[in-house]
């Protein structure tokens, strides 16, 4: 029974604990500069970087945003950001990610890479297109 109480209040005691990352969002970042290839073969797959500016000490990559319509691919940084009183506002400090894409249709891939928003509020991006060669 002693065992019992012991091992309730520690479960208790380390589940009422609360950390610096309890409180995050989510946001999207724009993509400054992309790594991809002037051409692309059937069948093959290719490393596509992708640069964007890390904000904060407080934004972590999470994921990216990867959507697929027909030919079209549009891609952004996801970050995870903590909510803390310890962020600090970062100056040109610059990260990269990488994924690979596989070819798999013929014709053009067009990458649409999220840059913001303009004054009206309007999606912005660095539209690439890429011939696939068979």
């Amino acid at each position: 029974m002693k065992k019992l109480l012991a091992l309730s209040l520690a479960l208790i005691l380390c589940f009422s604990c609360s950390s610096d990352y309890d409180d995050y969002s989510f946001e999207i970042l724009p993509v400054e500069s992309v790594d991809i290839p002037d051409e692309f073969t059937l069948g093959e797959t290719y490393p596509i970087t992708i640069t964007y500016s890390r904000p904060s000490t407080c934004h972590y990559l999470h994921n990216l945003y990867y959507a697929k319509n027909l030919n079209e691919r549009t891609v952004a940084p996801i970050t995870i950001v903590y909510e803390n009183d310890n962020c600090k506002t970062l100056d040109n400090v610059l990260e990269e990610t990488t994924f690979n894409f596989m070819v798999t249709g013929n014709g053009s891939y067009i990458f649409k890479f999220w840059q913001g928003e303009d004054a009206n509020g309007d999606d912005q991006y660095l539209i690439i297109e890429v011939p696939v060669t068979e």
